[in-house]
């Protein structure tokens, strides 16, 4: 019978909350604002991670620079993560830019925009909205 939650995906929760306390303490990326960790894709043997983040800009000049910066000092945050967890084989750790949020934000806008366009086309349909809703 299988787990609810496999070995490596426990594995990499915790790994997640390491490494959001390391570079909020360690990582000297202060033009980059507030980095924060989104997930940890471990692989099965637990040796490799790919670490998704975000951060406040969405500059792609600035992203480029904190994925350089994360990456060059990967092996630093791997050596503090080890000491910090005790896990036999501490993973190689890899940096990407989750681009989910601010996707997410983007389409909020279009529908807004899309909602707004259409109520002032249509003014009748205010009116049915507030009706509805009754």
């Amino acid at each position: 019978m299988a787990r609810e939650y496999s070995r490596s995906r426990r594995v990499a929760q915790q790994i997640q909350k390491e490494l959001a306390q390391i570079v909020m303490r360690e990582v000297k990326a202060g033009e980059f604002g507030m980095i924060t960790i989104n997930e940890v894709d471990l692989s099965r043997d637990l040796s490799y991670a790919k670490v998704y983040f975000t951060q406040l800009h969405d500059d792609a000049e600035l992203i480029k620079k904190a994925i350089a910066l994360l990456n060059e000092q990967a092996p630093l945050i791997r050596s503090m993560m080890g000491s910090a967890m005790r896990l036999r084989i501490v993973p190689e750790l890899k940096f990407f830019y989750d681009k989910s949020l601010s996707e997410g934000i983007r389409m909020t806008n279009l529908v807004n925009q899309a909602v707004r366009k259409d109520k002032d086309n249509n003014p009748e349909l205010d009116g049915q909205d507030s009706e509805a809703e009754s």
